[in-house]
């Protein structure tokens, strides 16, 4: 995974008790900066995951690939660009992980996200702004490896929400079969 980096973001947390959860949200907000992010921060435009949409993105635990808590290849994590940045819908599985995870949100104790990605070349510009902090914005996004439910934000104004299958079922989230049936056919050549 060349140039990967990672985004943390909050999220806030309701559970429908009684009902099969589903979390949905924003794993990512546009037109809003980033706390300091090591002597940067940075800005996610309109429009920067449009090239990513079809990936076969994964929903994870603290990114742990052995905690996977939804995958757009199984229909299981759903994902979209809309007015607020990255949406996200995920029906988590009937794990332990995951009712610890649901527990924790719940608590409170775990009430952010985050998003692996790397930019496409020519994605994102440099500026220097006037109290002399360097300022990204980012444009492109080449490739989106995961969203993930963790502990610590670098974009404090993303949301989540643990809702009920049927409520999330009536959102109108786009449908990614024929995206991920091309994106196969791409893994595959290149394999």
């Amino acid at each position: 995974m060349k140039h990967l980096e990672r985004r943390f973001s909050p999220i806030v947390i309701t559970l429908d008790e009684g009902e099969n959860p589903t979390m949905r949200g924003h794993a990512a907000v546009v037109n809003s900066w980033s706390d300091d992010l090591g002597g940067f921060r940075e800005m996610i435009l309109p429009g920067a995951f449009s090239e990513c949409l079809a990936d076969d993105v994964r929903a994870l635990k603290n990114h742990d690939s052995n905690m996977v808590m939804g995958r757009t290849k199984s229909g299981t994590l759903r994902i979209k660009e809309d007015a607020g940045g990255l949406a996200i819908e995920n029906d988590p599985p009937d794990t332990t992980y995951s009712r610890d995870l649901q527990v924790s949100m719940r608590r409170g104790d775990i009430d952010q996200m985050s998003f692996a990605f790397s930019i496409l070349e020519g994605g994102d510009s440099w500026k220097r702004s006037t109290d002399g902090m360097w300022e990204r914005t980012i444009s492109k996004i080449k490739r989106l490896y995961d969203v993930s439910y963790v502990t610590y934000p670098a974009y404090p104004s993303t949301d989540c929400a643990l809702r009920s299958l049927e409520a999330a079922k009536a959102k109108d989230l786009p449908d990614n079969k024929t995206y991920l049936r091309r994106l196969r056919l791409e893994l595959e050549a290149a394999l």
